[in-house]
């Protein structure tokens, strides 16, 4: 299943099949077969290029696990919540301020 991996990767990076090849100095059509099983045993040498430009460490390719994220993912309602703030004046210090006062006041014994 490691062309599988690959191809999450690759698309997770944003690349296209084309790009990642050019970058990783491999042949399209070689990824391709990869990353549709039809050749299931790619080198070491293969696995490092493909792990240098997706910044990844070989070993990430050859584990079977999902990758692990570094970081949280945000999706678009969240990402539309912050511009909307920025846009509307609310500087960093100031959403700070209200997610401290959120968390006393979730933290404060009810009365």
């Amino acid at each position: 299943m490691i062309g599988k991996r690959i191809q999450q990767l690759r698309k997770d990076n944003g690349l296209t099949l084309t790009q990642l090849a050019e970058r990783a100095g491999i042949a399209k059509s070689y990824l391709s077969s990869i990353e549709r099983d039809i050749q299931k045993n790619p080198s070491i040498h293969f696995l490092e290029k493909i792990a240098d430009v997706l910044n990844i460490d070989v070993k990430e390719l050859l584990n079977d696990e999902e990758p692990k994220e570094n970081k949280t993912t945000l999706d678009k309602e969240w990402i539309d919540l912050a511009l909307e703030a920025m846009e509307s004046g609310i500087s960093k210090e100031q959403f700070r301020e209200f997610l401290e006062f959120n968390k006393w006041r979730l933290q404060k014994p009810k009365q």
